[in-house]
């Protein structure tokens, strides 16, 4: 375990929500320890950071969705002309698909949105048990077709770069919408161009689904099974609540059967993370599909732990190979 990660982890113990160390939580108590545990530190920090507010623009949409309006905050750098376009980001916030919201990374994304003038749209999709599967993957792909045929409202042009990304289930979520977009004729023309997957879950490993060619790759979940904050029986909670087939691609993303002809993919992944291994499988098979990647493994420290903990110098690793990431996805530099 990285001492940073150690030292932090012992010393939140005594503070940690009461959920999380609850055998049955509700999810009101989910989300209310999420938030405590991941959204206000992280925001706390993102917002001691934030670059000057003339630099950039928020705008709250409301777009239609299949269940309704759908919240996108579009953030939107400021520069002297008035004219110049940016490439976008569509982003996905974790959380298990049922805890969590756009909150946890706007402030984040707006420092992104400064440092790499690029567009960031970050989608509020409704959450399970309330919504089960496949609602919040209809949101998530109605955001995208919105940002696609309306990218010049939000100084936005995809020629320059059209991303997809999330953290966790929104990294699910993203690789999910990599496939629908590449298949659908609605995208002639107007294809993704890169995909961002921070710490993805693509598979459900404990349930039978899993390709025989990577059955004995996955030992992250017996390895890593008990490392919070996302222990094992957390995770069949939330899978659970989302009631989806673990046989489903657009549940479980390794299971499409072509990944080729996706676009390039940057992927992080952490070394005690129960879920450590999807992101590893998942690159060897985009990899072998055809597919360009970069990967970067950070040791020593468990699922989220840049956003409960995101003073310690891995968190900032992992968040200045985010932007160097991106920047590879933009063909701007190497990864």
């Amino acid at each position: 375990m990285d001492p940073e990660y150690a030292a932090a982890l012992a010393s939140s113990a005594e503070n940690a929500p009461s959920a999380y160390q609850s055998a049955s939580p509700t999810i009101e108590e989910l989300r209310a320890a999420f938030v405590q545990a991941v959204t206000i530190p992280n925001k706390k920090y993102h917002e001691e950071r934030l670059p000057p507010a003339s630099s950039y623009v928020v705008e709250d949409k409301l777009i239609p969705g299949p269940g309704g309006d759908i919240l996108v905050r579009c953030v939107v750098p400021v520069v002297p002309s008035d004219a110049q376009k940016f490439p976008v980001l569509l982003w996905i916030h974790g959380g298990g698909g049922c805890v969590g919201d756009i909150e946890i990374d706007d402030y984040h994304l707006r420092r992104i949105s400064v440092d790499l003038q690029i567009v960031t749209v970050n989608v509020e999709y409704r959450l399970a048990p309330e919504h089960p599967f496949p609602a919040a993957n209809d949101d998530c792909y109605a955001a995208l077709k919105w940002v696609a045929e309306h990218a010049s409202e939000i100084k936005s042009d995809i020629s320059l770069g059209f991303l997809v990304g999330g953290h966790s289930k929104g990294a699910n979520f993203a690789a999910m919408l990599a496939h629908v977009a590449r298949d659908d004729p609605f995208f002639d023309g107007r294809q993704l161009t890169g995909q961002l997957l921070r710490e993805p879950a693509v598979v459900d490993s404990e349930s039978d689904s899993v390709p025989d060619e990577y059955k004995a790759d996955y030992k992250s979940m017996d390895e890593n099974g008990n490392n919070p904050p996302i222990t094992r029986a957390a995770i069949k909670n939330l899978r659970r609540m989302q009631g989806a087939p673990p046989t489903d691609p657009r549940y479980a993303p390794l299971l499409y059967p072509s990944h080729a002809g996706l676009p390039p993919a940057y992927i992080q992944v952490l070394g005690l993370d129960p879920l450590r291994d999807d992101g590893i499988i998942y690159e060897k098979a985009l990899r072998k599909a055809g597919v360009r990647t970069r990967i970067d493994l950070y040791p020593g420290v468990s699922h989220g732990f840049h956003m409960s903990f995101p003073t310690i110098k891995l968190a900032e690793k992992g968040r200045e190979d985010v932007l160097k990431g991106l920047n590879w996805l933009l063909g701007r530099e190497a990864c």
